[in-house]
């Protein structure tokens, strides 16, 4: 048994300054309590002795594993029923669970994936957030400006959970299989999980404009060697990421907004770039790789 409300998975790789303002957050803007389990890529930063210290359950790879192996081994720690995927590189915005908890408590049962929606410094999250600069680093991080004025950032709900931080139910996860491995170090890996959801039956992914977080963005994977992920993808579900936002979970739309695409539309768009993708993988056998974005 325990007292905890949600298992909050954060990977973190040599990331310290930031791990910490987000474990700090947590602790003092959260309703109610929660598990927090990080998982420690390499740390050679501190970062292994600082969760020791902290008493924070962890999990540890003495290199970078990538989010998707760090993920799944943060699983085997969790002591709630509930999954709340947060990255480093961001600052939870005080009462972002009571939001939460409200919504799963006024479902019927557990098909569901749940994104809280966030403030950017640089690039508008369109649709699922709004952009608005209090700082990029820990050390220009305008903490009480950003307290002092988030609730006047209108963000209506919406379709279409994706990207962290979001919330699923443990079973939903266990059933789907986690994060999928292949997809190491993990680009692509945030809509490969919506897929597993939606094919084991989940269809509601919404997003909360009230539950906010602010992210600082990017400040890992902009320095990881990436994996050609909208590729990956296509190859192994037989249609685009962009099919998926798009015409699927409809990411960015307002949540009472009426579905008007046929499935036609879905066909001609996967034709359209499994074309493509066919026709720059002939190309590829003669020594000319067409960009990945092509795909997408």
């Amino acid at each position: 048994m325990t007292d905890k409300l949600f298992s909050i998975l954060i990977p973190s790789w040599n990331n310290l300054p930031f791990l910490k303002l987000c474990v700090e957050s947590i602790r003092k803007n959260s309703m109610y309590k929660h598990q927090i389990i990080v998982h420690v890529n390499e740390g050679t930063d501190g970062t292994l002795e600082w969760v020791k210290q902290e008493g924070l359950d962890f999990t540890h790879t003495p290199e970078n594993a990538g989010v998707c192996i760090a993920m799944n081994m943060m699983r085997t720690k969790v002591k709630t029923d509930y999954i709340y995927f947060v990255n480093d590189d961001m600052y939870m915005l005080p009462g972002w669970d009571e939001p939460l908890l409200n919504e799963v408590q006024g479902l019927s049962d557990n098909k569901f994936y749940i994104s809280s929606s966030t403030i950017q410094p640089r690039h508008e999250p369109t649709g699922v957030g709004s952009l608005a600069d209090y700082g990029d680093t820990v050390e220009t991080f305008r903490e009480q400006d950003l307290l002092n004025n988030y609730k006047k950032y209108f963000i209506r709900d919406w379709k279409g959970s994706t990207w962290p931080p979001c919330l699923v139910h443990r079973d939903i996860w266990d059933i789907a299989g986690g994060y999928s491995i292949e997809l190491t170090p993990g680009m692509g890996s945030d809509p490969d999980f919506t897929a597993k959801l939606y094919f084991v039956g989940v269809r509601y992914f919404k997003g909360l404009g009230n539950s906010l977080a602010y992210h600082f963005e990017q400040k890992s994977t902009k320095v990881v060697k990436k994996n050609h992920y909208l590729s990956q993808f296509l190859f192994k579900w037989g249609f685009p990421n962009s099919t998926l936002r798009k015409y699927i979970t409809r990411v960015g739309e307002p949540w009472d907004a009426e579905n008007k695409d046929t499935a036609s539309n879905i066909r001609r768009d996967c034709f359209r770039k499994w074309f493509k993708a066919v026709f720059y993988a002939i190309k590829n056998q003669y020594g000319t790789l067409k960009p990945v974005t092509e795909f997408e």
